[in-house]
């Protein structure tokens, strides 16, 4: 079964095409950094019209890359949420009008889902169940995935996510948008151990996340170094370096804890954080040490893509599940998802 994938969120156009028998046959995107940099952040409607700009010729150059056609697919999967409501509502209306133009199947994909799963692109993947971390701008959240659509939540974000303190962090360090990959490169140059910033619920009996105290934390460094005059650029290396090891020790900490905790030996870490260095590096080594497997996905699948929305399409699809109605979900929990039917026996 071949499912044209439409990704549509935020600020990526992402298209792909996904064979399930031959796996990723194409993919194409196009990402919205440079127009929303002046901004400092997601401008909504400029998302929106750039969407529709990019999708059509992102589509032909997917089918061309395939070397097939149109009619030749056996359905389109679109980004039916979370995420902005004009976005989403471009790839719901393109994908709603491929499927009735070409009478072919048609079904919305929980973006989460598909970065859950997006490991599962790869050659080397994970088998069911595995526990999931699920790291991104708007999502720190740790699973135990039985099989597709079978995700029990094993913990949460209190308030911020992971992804969205590396973006606070950065604007504090003065650090320009996108902030996360920004305030990355800026720990390179860091110094280890100069500064200490806490590492919040740690040391917590519960698989739950907090990043807003950290968040504060990096605030009430930054004032106090540029009251004492010591805000110098070797210093924002420093803060960024310290505040990125305590992310990634909090994550670590948590992942590797409920790893123990359901006796599992297979860590998936999905989502944009899922792409930082230092936090690859550390899991690796701290799988290694404790006899178990980490999968993450491919570098160009951590960010918003369409071969995760093609993928999970593809699965459910797979199993009989459509969708024809046409409605986005700007808010979507997981665990709202049913479980395909193969699954479920």
């Amino acid at each position: 079964m071949r499912v044209l994938g439409i990704e549509t969120s935020c600020d990526e156009t992402g298209i792909a095409l996904y064979d399930t028998e031959r796996g990723l046959c194409a993919h194409a995107l196009h990402s919205q950094i440079a127009l929303h940099a002046a901004y400092g952040g997601v401008v909504p409607e400029l998302a929106s019209r750039d969407h529709v700009r990019r999708i059509v010729p992102l589509i032909e150059a997917v089918i061309r890359e395939a070397e097939t056609t149109l009619d030749a697919i056996d359905g389109v999967a679109y980004t039916q949420g979370p995420g902005l409501a004009g976005a989403l509502l471009v790839g719901a209306s393109v994908a709603s009008a491929l499927a009735l133009a070409l009478d072919k199947p048609l079904i919305g994909v929980h973006h989460m889902e598909g970065h859950l799963l997006s490991p599962l692109l790869s050659d080397d993947k994970p088998q069911f169940p595995f526990i999931a971390l699920l790291v991104s701008g708007g999502h720190s959240q740790l699973f135990f995935v039985r099989g597709v659509g079978q995700y029990e939540l094993l913990g949460d974000t209190f308030d911020d996510a992971a992804g969205e303190a590396f973006d606070k962090a950065a604007q504090l360090l003065g650090l320009p948008y996108p902030g996360g990959p920004a305030l990355a490169q800026l720990a390179r140059q860091g110094r280890a151990g100069v500064v200490r910033l806490p590492r919040p619920l740690i040391d917590a009996p519960h698989l739950h996340f907090s990043f807003s105290g950290l968040k504060t934390a990096v605030l009430t460094l930054v004032r106090q170094l540029q009251h004492e005059g010591r805000f110098d650029d070797q210093v924002r290396a420093d803060v960024a370096l310290e505040f990125e090891t305590a992310v990634v020790d909090v994550l670590a900490a948590k992942a590797f804890a409920a790893l123990r905790q359901t006796q599992s030996r297979q860590l998936v870490v999905a989502g944009g954080v899922g792409a930082n260095q230092s936090l690859r590096s550390r899991f690796a080594e701290k799988a290694a040490a404790a006899d178990a497997r980490v999968y993450f996905p491919e570098m160009a699948f951590c960010t918003d893509n369409g071969a995760m929305i093609a993928l999970v399409g593809a699965l459910r699809m797979a199993e009989g599940t459509r969708d024809y109605a046409f409605h986005v979900r700007p808010r979507w929990p997981l665990m709202e998802l049913a479980a395909v039917e193969s699954e479920q026996r």
